[in-house]
């Protein structure tokens, strides 16, 4: 891989030893993939924040960076914190403060577009979550890859990162075309699209026929839920997305997508209301006009929830929402906002055992760790629990 002098001499450890790490980092990596050089990026979005998934391992590979001075040389944020008992909220707490030392923006959410990290078709980033990462690529048009924890904040250091993947025309390219012939509708009929997607395609990137989506927030729960059972960070859905134009270079192999299909990932995550004792919504985070339908289904409801509704969302999102009056009706219906948190990376296996919600990525990963799961619109959550 070409490196400019500059870069030979970042690696050298001429500019101090927290750059040469972040710069050898980022050199393994394009090699592994054979990158020609680095290229600079326009913002970072960091993992690795949770405790639960970083552990004090996690914790000492941070002070590594902190204590040698590094800093961020591009806007970055981070990826959703953990929440749990006071022992995991120190530790918890820890995480976020070393972080802040390295000149990161402590908004921690999967959804940073919904504030200030929002880029621009064509900018090149160093993105982390899976869930973003397809956003970002499919919905806005900028590239990047699926970063790990270690090289998004190697990248938010240096600026730059490794030109391969998805940073590359010839990889955002459709691999497969997808005809959807199922009548899809709803939140959820995305979130269920999506979720198949995942598990038939893996990494393909599918170029998507025969679906009009009536807001961007089913194209995000759908390209979450494809990341989340496959790993798919880059989709085309005709006349929709900015790059459907340019996607289809050959003749592709095509897959149907029937009602069959969406119905299977419905009854796959339809466990009964007597084993489920919380709802969850906002995974990735919820946009405010997903709080505003919370919050109207709730007064068309009329009563408190007994299962306890938790909505997960970034604080900028949070604060409107708050100035709006939707946290405030939320609230006297037995629901919380919960921001910059997520509940997949909390050691919520001690409080819950099973998990109402209308997202395909939270079904998806719930039942992987034991819980059971229903899956359904947020209409019609508010209106059967008890």
């Amino acid at each position: 891989m070409y490196l400019t002098k500059e870069e030979e001499l970042v690696l050298a450890g001429e500019y101090g030893y927290a750059l040469q790490k972040a710069m050898e980092i980022l050199v393994a990596l394009g090699e592994i993939y054979g990158a020609d050089r680095l290229i600079p990026i326009k913002s970072a979005q960091v993992a690795g924040v949770s405790y639960k998934n970083i552990g004090d391992a996690g914790i000492e590979f941070l002070k590594d960076f902190a204590d040698a001075g590094a800093k961020v040389s591009i806007y970055t944020t981070l990826n959703p914190a953990g929440i749990g008992d006071e022992e995991f909220m120190e530790k918890q707490r820890e995480v976020l403060e070393l972080y802040r030392q390295m000149g990161i923006e402590v908004t921690s959410t999967c959804t940073p577009y919904y504030g200030a990290n929002l880029p621009k078709f064509g900018d090149h980033l160093a993105w982390s979550e899976s869930s973003a990462v397809s956003f970002a690529n499919s919905i806005i048009g900028a590239r990047t890859n699926r970063e790990g924890g270690p090289s998004s904040l190697a990248a938010a250091i240096v600026g730059k990162t490794p030109n391969y993947g998805l940073h590359l025309d010839e990889n955002r390219k459709a691999t497969v075309v997808v005809d959807v012939e199922a009548e899809v509708g709803s939140f959820v009929d995305y979130a269920a699209l999506g979720y198949h997607l995942g598990k038939t395609l893996g990494n393909d990137v599918p170029y998507i026929k025969g679906i009009k989506p009536e807001m961007t927030e089913y194209l995000k729960e759908m390209g979450a839920a494809m990341a989340a059972s496959g790993s798919i960070a880059l989709y085309h859905v005709e006349g929709e997305t900015p790059e459907y134009g340019d996607a289809i270079a050959d003749k592709l192999e095509t897959i149907t997508v029937e009602n069959s299909d969406i119905m299977a990932v419905r009854e796959l995550f339809s466990d009964d209301w007597s084993e489920i004792d919380m709802i969850l919504i906002g995974c990735p985070h919820a946009s405010l006009m997903e709080i505003k339908e919370i919050a109207e289904l709730l007064r068309m409801r009329g009563k408190p929830l007994k299962t306890p509704l938790f909505i997960t969302a970034s604080r900028a999102v949070k604060a409107l929402a708050d100035s709006l009056g939707y946290t405030e009706v939320i609230e006297r219906y037995n629901g919380r906002i919960i921001p910059d948190a997520c509940f997949v990376v909390s050691p919520v296996k001690d409080w819950y055992r099973g998990i109402a919600t209308n997202s395909g990525k939270s079904a998806f990963y719930f039942r992987s760790f034991g819980f059971k799961v229903r899956l359904d619109d947020a209409e019609n959550l508010i209106k059967e629990a008890p």
